[in-house]
């Protein structure tokens, strides 16, 4: 089977296969024996039914958020001839003069728009594929709800065709207008067209978290938790008695896919993760109300953090895990810690000594009372 990224003007020599059925992957596709555009589902059927030679044409590199994913898990590895055209990504960056090496890209074809907005808060240089579903305006406005920093845009419509536009905005004119759905949006945040780079940290500074009488995971313990989530690219994750929500904000921060929940009893300490959240450019949805009531209407977890509650909130989690999840839970006590590692499986104690200054220069270590952290599926 060969598949081909080839310009639409053009799709009539690309498709000159002599004795090969031809399919359109896409909008707009069209060429001499082509089936026209056609859905993915419609385009893998007639590909299916084919007996001899396929010929697929698709836009821009199909390998890139394109028809190849697909193809490949239809039809197994090794059954594509892949040819690609550049990217509609690529041609962006390239009428704007710059690199992309460094960028995050984000899909909204079948993907929630939250997705694309979470990357967005948490990355300076971000291109977004947008759809009918999610056109760009509707980005802008999901934007202008998290409070995103001021951003240099670009839409980028119809790249390589005749009536190709690229125009530049800022969030507010995105939000404000009509554009073709079928975009390709490219935010920059000051100083991101020289360089993005990033440092990627974890285990932050207490101090950076605001919290009610050191009510919060402290860094270390984040640190260790953090790792045991192993933390998926996609999915939900709640953070339960989330408290000041460091540990909610830091998965954020860490997979801006992640759907993040933060359930908090008390008011106050609600507010405190809604404005820890928005100090950290962190997307976190904030849920007040006392687990396990407050967890009835949620969408079921891939990862779980539980940081208070006690027992019951810990069963009442593991009662709505999702195959394949993993639960991490922070205990005081230990006679807690000892009943949750049974439905867990895993149990460490960790214990942290501070070096503090003394008067003569020296240094003492000063230690803290330890945590147990408890993790695992469900045993």
């Amino acid at each position: 089977m060969i598949v081909l990224g080839a310009d639409w003007l053009d799709a009539g020599a690309a498709l000159d296969v002599p004795g090969a059925a031809a399919a359109g992957a896409g909008p707009g596709a069209a060429g001499a024996g082509a089936a026209g555009a056609l859905d993915v589902a419609e385009a893998l059927d007639a590909i299916g039914a084919e007996t001899g030679p396929v010929c697929v044409l698709a836009s821009g590199d199909p390998g890139f958020f394109g028809i190849v994913r697909p193809l490949v898990e239809r039809f197994g590895v090794g059954a594509l001839d892949v040819h690609p055209a550049p990217s509609s990504v690529s041609l962006a960056f390239a009428r704007l003069g710059l690199a992309w090496d460094d960028a995050v890209v984000v899909s909204t074809h079948g993907r929630p728009l939250a997705s694309a907005a979470r990357a967005i808060l948490a990355h300076p240089k971000v291109a977004v594929l947008t759809s009918p579903q999610a056109a760009p305006q509707q980005l802008g406005r999901a934007l202008m709800d998290l409070g995103v920093d001021p951003r240099r845009v670009a839409v980028c419509s119809h790249l390589g065709e005749p009536d190709e536009v690229v125009r530049e905005t800022d969030l507010v004119g995105l939000a404000g207008r009509s554009w073709d759905p079928l975009s390709v949006v490219v935010l920059l945040a000051a100083g991101a067209e020289v360089s993005s780079e990033a440092v990627l940290a974890w285990g932050l500074a207490d101090e950076g978290f605001a919290h009610r009488g050191g009510m919060l995971t402290r860094a270390e313990v984040r640190a260790v938790a953090l790792g045991k989530l192993a933390l998926p690219a996609q999915g939900v994750l709640w953070d339960v008695g989330a408290s000041s929500g460091s540990v909610a904000v830091e998965c954020a921060r860490l997979r801006p896919g992640l759907r993040v929940i933060a359930v908090e009893e008390r008011q106050d300490d609600a507010a405190r993760v809604a404005a820890n959240a928005l100090a950290h450019r962190a997307s976190v949805e904030v849920v007040q109300g006392s687990a396990p009531d407050a967890l009835a209407g949620l969408p079921d977890p891939d990862r779980a953090f539980v940081g208070g509650g006690g027992l019951p909130v810990l069963d009442a989690v593991l009662a709505r895990l999702r195959p394949g999840g993993q639960v991490v839970a922070t205990y005081a006590a230990l006679d807690r810690a000892a009943a949750a590692v049974e439905r867990l499986g895993q149990l460490v104690q960790i214990g942290v000594a501070r070096g503090r200054r003394l008067p003569d220069g020296g240094v003492r270590l000063a230690a803290e009372n330890p945590i147990f952290v408890v993790w695992g599926p469900q045993q």
